[in-house]
């Protein structure tokens, strides 16, 4: 089978991934082995380009997210046939989707609707998770009204502003000047040029000065949210968390890290990315949220793809298409 590889511990830039022949895998006790029809490319990928994987046996093959048909099962798995369509978000430690074939946990998976395509489902796994994992496990909503979504064009920030504005939430996010037109889209209370504004008065202004209730940090330097939550304030860092809380607000700090469930060999972790995707798409399938695909690309381009998002060109996700 093709798969696109990063072929030894020293090549740590996208100009040296390589297409290539490899063995089609089997799937062991507890596995399903899908045939790739389309992907989704992320931030990670490239990061892991750049930095490996002490797990990672070479030639190693790249990708996270994968949307396709059970070609087979290892033994223990009932829940899924061949034929069936299925969605999952891999672990970074073995071989990846980014090739015609793919071995995964069976407890990650999820049936893909029948009104969703395989782009679509591809589309909303990495991003879309993070997202949903943060609003549906990490915030405690019961107590959320106004919510500061950073990076709002990126795929995480902008499902999380879908999926507060569903719960109910007033949404205010960051967002450079040249992407506002894409977010503006998605009607969230207020949008804030970083570049250009000055944040902290922003949500003073636009919180009577009590401070936002909750904040999904995607972008690091987190410290410098807390003077900008509201009592009983909830931080939600994917990054770095903050070196030290202060005290007197009666803060929560959660820190995401959604491919850490299959490093954790927590069998009921792993299971839940297969539960919180299927929610996802339940969601995505009745048009609640969308996970707004900006581009899909054939397999060609998919090394194109990843250099976008490197460079920081891309706005909502792209997508490669494998069949």
């Amino acid at each position: 089978m093709q798969a696109l590889v990063v072929p030894e511990a020293g090549a740590q830039t996208l100009s040296s991934l390589r297409w290539t022949n490899r063995p089609q895998p089997q799937p062991g006790p507890g596995q399903v082995l899908v045939q790739t029809h389309a992907v989704g490319l992320n931030p990670v990928d490239v990061k892991l380009v750049a930095g490996g994987n002490s797990a990672w046996r070479y030639p190693h093959t790249l990708g996270l997210d994968v949307a396709g048909v059970v070609a087979a099962v290892g033994t223990g798995v009932t829940q899924f046939v061949p034929g069936q369509r299925v969605c999952g978000h891999g672990n970074l430690a073995v071989d990846g989707s980014f090739a015609d074939y793919v071995v995964t946990e069976a407890l990650a998976l999820a049936l893909i609707p029948e009104s969703l395509s395989f782009e679509t489902a591809a589309a909303s796994l990495c991003a879309g998770l993070t997202a949903y994992q943060t609003v549906q496990r990490k915030l405690n909503l019961a107590s959320v009204e106004t919510v500061l979504v950073h990076a709002g064009a990126g795929g995480v920030g902008s499902m999380a502003i879908q999926l507060l504005q569903h719960a109910g939430k007033r949404v205010f996010t960051t967002v450079s000047a040249r992407k506002q037109d894409f977010v503006a889209q998605l009607n969230p209370a207020a949008m804030i040029d970083y570049r250009n504004e000055d944040v902290d008065a922003r949500i003073s202004e636009l919180t009577g000065g009590h401070g936002v209730d909750a904040i999904i940090n995607t972008i690091g330097h987190p410290d410098a949210d807390l003077p900008r939550l509201a009592y009983n304030g909830q931080l939600v860092c994917v990054l770095a968390t903050p070196e030290s809380v202060p005290a007197g607000k009666a803060l929560s700090i959660s820190k995401l890290d959604l491919g850490g469930a299959h490093r954790s060999g927590d069998s009921r972790q792993i299971a839940d990315l297969g539960r919180m995707a299927t929610e996802l798409l339940a969601l995505i399938a009745a048009g609640h949220v969308d996970p707004l695909v900006s581009r899909v690309l054939p397999r060609t381009e998919l090394v194109a793809g990843l250099e976008q998002l490197a460079a920081d060109q891309v706005v909502g996700k792209l997508v490669v298409t494998m069949a």
